[in-house]
């Protein structure tokens, strides 16, 4: 009996979403998106990769308010995969994957860390395998997904990324992002590239994680510098329950929303002790 284990490098649509926010990053960062070229490449309209994830999209998609409808669709689902040509659709995997090997940072790229990951490896190993393998996994995997597009609300649908055209939502990221620098103009240079930071990491938290650290050791570092020139033995206090909170911060194993609003206002703390500094 075979085991359903589930493979990120063959997940077409896995690949695919990353692929997406690979372009959105280099949008951002106005650079020639590596990405961007695959995409175009190997999703073409008559692709079987491109067959495959319109199948992995209808799952994350498509809503039915009981079980028997959704158990209906994903059977219906199952059969269009079935009859894909799959010596095609592999030769286009190697492709895709070998491409991307060769032109992106794959360690980085591969790592990123997706909300929609469970789903992604659900519909894989249902896609990869047949009841007869492993019939355990198999009606796990199955009844997982079912769950999902019971439950799913359309305020899932609305912030759906996969749901989009790529190219809107490329359109969309930089139209976001120029709205915010002209919103928030007067964010000191730290607190816009922490925000800028968590924008283009924010489904890797490992390098999001690393850069926090080094901020918040650049951060406990000034203000005790700074705190020497404090008077005040209540503000001296505080800073010092900051320094201990920065610490604090440094051993948290995954960086939240809240974390980096709290790294945005110990950037201005810091300013302010800087302007106080000046002005003494």
């Amino acid at each position: 009996m075979k085991r359903m284990k589930h493979s990120k490098y063959k997940n077409t649509g896995l690949i695919f979403e990353l692929l997406v926010r690979q372009v959105a990053s280099d949008t951002m960062h106005n650079r020639d998106s590596k990405a961007l070229h695959i995409l175009k490449r190997h999703f073409s309209k008559n692709a079987e990769l491109s067959k495959e994830l319109k199948l992995y999209r209808s799952l994350h998609e498509e809503k039915f308010i009981n079980e028997r409808k959704a158990e209906l669709f994903l059977d219906a689902v199952l059969k269009s995969r079935r009859q894909l040509n799959e010596s095609q659709l592999r030769r286009e995997k190697y492709n895709l994957v070998k491409e991307i090997n060769a032109v992106l940072d794959t360690t980085e790229f591969f790592n990123a860390r997706i909300t929609s990951y469970k789903q992604h490896a659900a519909i894989y190993k249902l896609f990869e395998f047949t009841e007869s393998d492993d019939p355990r996994s198999y009606v796990d995997n199955r009844s997982s997904l079912v769950e999902h597009i019971q439950t799913q609300t359309k305020a899932e649908e609305k912030v759906s990324l996969v749901s989009e055209d790529k190219d809107i939502r490329i359109l969309a990221s930089k139209m976001v992002v120029d709205k915010f620098n002209e919103k928030y103009s007067t964010l000191s240079a730290p607190q816009k590239r922490m925000l800028r930071e968590y924008i283009n990491n924010v489904t890797n938290s490992s390098k999001l994680k690393a850069y926090v650290i080094t901020e918040t050791t650049k951060i406990e570092s000034e203000i005790q510098s700074l705190k020497r020139q404090v008077v005040s033995k209540v503000t001296r206090i505080k800073l010092n329950e900051v320094s201990s909170l920065l610490s604090q911060l440094r051993q948290k194993h995954v960086i939240q929303d809240k974390d980096i609003v709290t790294m945005l206002r110990y950037y201005e703390l810091v300013e302010e002790l800087k302007k106080a500094e000046e002005s003494n």
